[in-house]
């Protein structure tokens, strides 16, 4: 026996490896609980356009979501909120459990601890179904459905802290705009107020209108009196009556003509031409500041609808479960896999040495 065990060591070795595993695996090894549960992320999906009951129920769900979920759930941040909530340190360290899978001690580095939650902890995204599966292992069924619990509360709360700071901020700073076009609607408002109240003018250009209106129907008069001068002038003199009246009147005409004509531009004064030009501007300056106001509201219930679109809710295909019996660690396959590796590697070392002896030979 012993010198079949120095002819052959590798095989002694992977025996002793194997006869180890063994004994652990049915004697030592302590039971682990899975809790699992399937999740998928919704949020409201709001159609602007037709904003009804309906839309806002319907949901929609997506990759990037569930696999930023995914990463902060494996995070160190959140295996601190776990020992906060849990004292998973205490738990996962008794000295119950088996030395090679307890935790080494409470108080290690967080670095290790949170790599050994690594090991206890797995979120797989299945991305054909959009699916996020859960599973915790733990060394009590209580423990181990409290910690798929605390991971699903804390991260639909972190997924809704994320989406909502933006949306946050971007309402804030419309509502800072809205609020400053405001002041600027009603300032110009004031401005064409004051202006108006200034010149005695309700609506300059209407009264540019009808000056023009009335100009024009001036012109109109003088042509047919001229016209019916020319005619008399063709038998009579200028010195005629008849005549001399019509001359009279065209002068009228003449000067009520300038006279309004100057009503409308001068090159000092208030001049009509200028004042309504001046209205305008106000004008238009109202309008641009009512219409970008109006812009800004619009933007700003949007943004408001956006940021209940941005609320996630974890949806729960499967609730956390609380197993019955322990399924951890899976004694026979692991078993089967040590006994496979080690004849595995026990049989390329006897092949290396049998060459080995060849060529010596």
């Amino acid at each position: 026996m012993k010198k079949l065990i120095k002819r052959q060591p590798h095989w002694f070795i992977a025996a002793v490896v194997v006869l180890i595993g063994g004994i652990y695996w049915s004697l030592f090894a302590t039971d682990r609980y899975v809790s699992q549960a399937q999740i998928v992320l919704e949020s409201p999906e709001v159609n602007l356009s037709s904003m009804n009951i309906s839309s806002l129920l319907s949901g929609t769900q997506g990759a990037g979501d569930l696999l930023l979920l995914r990463e902060h759930l494996l995070s160190v941040t959140m295996v601190r909120k776990l020992q906060e909530d849990l004292d998973l340190r205490s738990h996962y360290s008794q000295q119950s459990i088996d030395s090679w899978s307890r935790l080494e001690a409470p108080n290690v580095p967080i670095e290790v601890f949170h790599q050994f939650m690594l090991e206890h902890i797995t979120a797989e995204f299945d991305e054909y179904a959009s699916v996020l599966n859960l599973s915790v292992q733990a060394y009590d069924p209580e423990m181990a459905k409290r910690i798929v619990e605390t991971l699903l509360a804390e991260g639909e709360l972190h997924m809704n802290r994320m989406g909502q700071r933006l949306a946050e901020e971007q309402v804030k700073f419309i509502e800072d705009q809205a609020n400053k076009l405001e002041e600027r609607v009603f300032a110009a408002r004031e401005d064409m107020l004051n202006f108006q109240n200034e010149n005695g003018l309700v609506a300059p250009s209407q009264t540019v209108q009808a000056i023009f209106t009335t100009v024009s129907q001036l012109q109109a008069q003088r042509a047919m009196l001229e016209a019916r001068q020319k005619a008399l002038l063709d038998y009579q003199n200028t010195t005629s009556p008849e005549v001399m009246a019509l001359t009279r009147e065209i002068r009228s005409l003449d000067q009520q003509i300038t006279k309004e004509q100057d009503k409308l531009a001068r090159q000092k004064g208030d001049a009509l031409n200028r004042t309504s030009a001046e209205f305008e501007t106000l004008q238009l300056k109202a309008e641009f500041a009512l219409q970008l106001y109006s812009n800004t509201l619009v933007a700003l219930e949007s943004t408001r609808i956006e940021a209940a679109r941005k609320l996630k809710q974890v949806s729960i295909l499967e609730f956390p479960t609380l197993p019955e019996y322990s399924t951890k660690p899976d004694r026979l396959y692991n078993f089967t896999v040590l006994l496979i590796f080690a004849v595995f590697i026990a049989a390329i070392l006897h092949l290396a040495l049998a060459i080995i002896r060849d060529h010596k030979h």
